[in-house]
């Protein structure tokens, strides 16, 4: 479902919103009891389609067409990894819906997708729902050395880019240093073939994707869960975090 809306905002001002819904969340990211800590996925779980696909990747062309220095950033070191990254899934896409040629990718969306190796993250962005973020282990820490991210929510890419997991999370209160090695350890330790995955769900008055500004209120209309996956590249070593951005109606009492 997607379509616009407009919202008041500020002192008597519209915006317009954009409004991407799945019909449901996958079910084992349904109910209302604590959310789980992180555990095992199976290898080719780590993408999937959904009956938002073809919204979400009409959004996802668009800003990559209109402000790519704000959902792009790859640094140089960064091109082996996330050219293993772009060949790790079109391994997937064809079980998922995709004619996968030589040369180009047939979507479920029914739009071709040129494959450009030398631009793999770009590429991926064009084929894929999940937002690709591509870390890399330097000195004690792992560091953000790629991504691809249309779907932020309350941060922006600019500001995490080259920098390490303890200061992306910077801002974050609950983030203290006992917290900081324990996601460092998780980093450190998942093996290759053996994903992990974790979800969040935070309550939004707004159902835009792209939110890099903007807050959760805990009252709103919506729902907006992610499911992050976690996976090692096996050449190159690099941890490939997903995340597939899911946004229900808040289904009231």
């Amino acid at each position: 479902m997607s379509f616009l809306q407009d919202f008041p905002h500020g002192e008597g001002r519209l915006r317009r919103m954009k409004v991407i819904l799945q019909n449901s969340l996958p079910i084992e990211m349904q109910g209302e009891k604590d959310l789980p800590g992180v555990a095992p996925c199976q290898p080719d779980d780590w993408l999937r389609v959904d009956d938002a696909y073809g919204a979400q990747m009409a959004y996802r062309r668009k800003l990559l067409r209109e402000v790519p220095d704000q959902v792009l950033f790859s640094e140089p070191g960064a091109l082996g990894a996330a050219q293993e990254a772009l060949g790790a899934a079109l391994g997937l896409l064809p079980r998922l819906g995709f004619s996968v040629g030589g040369t180009d990718v047939t979507c479920p969306d029914g739009v071709s997708v040129a494959v450009a190796r030398d631009d793999p993250l770009r590429t991926l962005g064009r084929l894929v729902q999940q937002d690709i973020c591509l870390l890399q282990r330097r000195g004690h820490e792992h560091v953000l050395t790629g991504a691809i991210l249309c779907f932020p929510a309350n941060w922006r890419l600019a500001e995490k880019a080259g920098r390490p997991l303890s200061a992306i999370h910077d801002p974050v209160e609950e983030y203290d240093s006992n917290i900081a090695r324990r996601v460092q350890r998780l980093f450190d330790g998942v093996r290759v073939g053996r994903p992990l995955w974790r979800h969040n769900r935070l309550s939004y008055s707004d159902a835009d994707l792209h939110q890099p500004y903007r807050k959760a209120d805990g009252a709103g209309r919506f729902v907006r869960s992610e499911r992050q996956c976690i996976l090692r590249l096996p050449d190159s070593g690099a941890v490939v975090f997903a995340i597939h951005t899911f946004v229900v109606e808040e289904r009231r009492k």
